[in-house]
């Protein structure tokens, strides 16, 4: 590695604090360079494998043809969670060095069950097994929504290394916690091992700002433009105190970046942050400085502002803000579930029309 790249903004906030990054992409050239500025992990999903194909399209296309030519009774989605699949399992390649050297504890290639079934326990869980077999490095996620928080437990009592996301508020992440440590429990209490465990918990920081944003607009909220930045950091260092007391297994992850706060409000954590490429190099071209600031409180008066004249960041902020059956229909849940599932019907079109039918009227 050279000189320059050990002295990156992202290569010293993980080598000089508890902090890792994971690279918030599994293509090949972003994963390259996120390596090498010191990302330990990285993530998939159906929005970022259709990125793949689009930015990396010469290194699958002639894999695809060839699973389509090997499997002719294969419908689209088919072909789709098997492309899906060994994109997820070369970035897993990618990282195998750095499971190998740090023993297991990092290392890992996040891959997205499907979201359409976030209200089904057990395909859920199904998938997820599936999806943790394909590789020793694999981290599964699974989304906080009622039933996801049941299969977060099953999961994790088989062995599951999950990843919750579809997560942005401060009782979505203690449920997480409380299930993880259920199913660890469970395996605990059969003999079965628990120690190359590795549980993750997202907050999707940047989408909790986007929906106080949303909040306000719909309901003409006038809040300070300059505090609605803080809610996605005020929601995770609140999380992050609560699994520091309460010890949780899980690890918490932040995701969704929006701006440097994302980043230089959470440096010395010990988390993870999900960073896409085009961040990790404005960050490491920023001249930020690269200190511990997690501990660092929120302004008092932009908690109070946010929690006074948002309901939603109420819910977001307290403890017992939402029971599991309101996660279902909080507003940024329904937006990213929407999204998701609007991206995995997109990728098998690109699938079916790019591939196995496509344009006839063009050559």
């Amino acid at each position: 590695m050279l000189e320059t790249e050990f002295k990156s903004p992202l290569h010293q906030t993980v080598s000089t604090t508890e902090t890792d990054f994971w690279n918030d992409s599994c293509a090949i050239a972003e994963l390259t360079y996120a390596i090498e500025h010191g990302a330990v992990g990285a993530t998939s999903n159906p929005t970022i494998v259709e990125q793949v194909l689009r930015q990396e399209r010469d290194l699958w296309v002639g894999r695809i043809y060839e699973v389509i030519d090997t499997n002719p009774s294969w419908t689209d989605e088919e072909v789709m969670w098997q492309v899906f699949e060994e994109i997820g399992v070369k970035g897993a390649e990618m990282l195998l060095p750095v499971f190998q050297r740090e023993g297991g504890k990092k290392g890992r290639l996040s891959i997205q069950t499907n979201p359409s079934n976030y209200r089904n326990t057990d395909r859920m869980v199904e998938q997820a097994v599936h999806f943790a077999g394909l590789a020793p490095n694999i981290q599964v996620k699974l989304p906080v929504t009622s039933r996801g928080v049941v299969a977060i437990e099953e999961a994790t009592y088989r062995g599951v290394n999950i990843n919750a996301t579809v997560s942005f508020t401060v009782p979505q992440a203690i449920a997480v916690g409380e299930a993880v440590d259920r199913g660890l429990a469970r395996r605990e209490a059969e003999g079965l091992p628990v120690d190359d465990m590795t549980p993750v918990c997202t907050i999707m920081v940047g989408r909790t700002d986007d929906w106080m944003g949303v909040v306000t607009k719909r309901d003409d909220i006038i809040v300070n433009p300059g505090y609605l930045p803080w809610s996605g950091v005020a929601v995770f260092k609140k999380a992050y105190e609560i699994y520091q007391e309460r010890g949780y297994k899980a690890r918490l992850l932040a995701a969704a970046y929006r701006h440097h706060l994302h980043w230089s409000e959470l440096i010395g954590a010990d988390a993870i942050l999900t960073i896409p490429s085009e961040w990790q190099e404005l960050f490491n071209a920023s001249g930020i400085e690269v200190k511990a600031r997690m501990n660092d409180p929120v302004a008092p008066e932009i908690i109070a502002e946010l929690y006074d004249r948002i309901p939603d960041f109420r819910k977001a902020y307290d403890v017992d803000g939402m029971t599991p059956d309101e996660f279902d229909v909080y507003g940024a849940t329904v937006r990213t579930l929407r999204g998701f599932i609007a991206s995995h019907h997109e990728l098998i079109r690109v699938i079916r029309e790019d591939f196995m039918l496509p344009n006839p009227d063009t050559k």
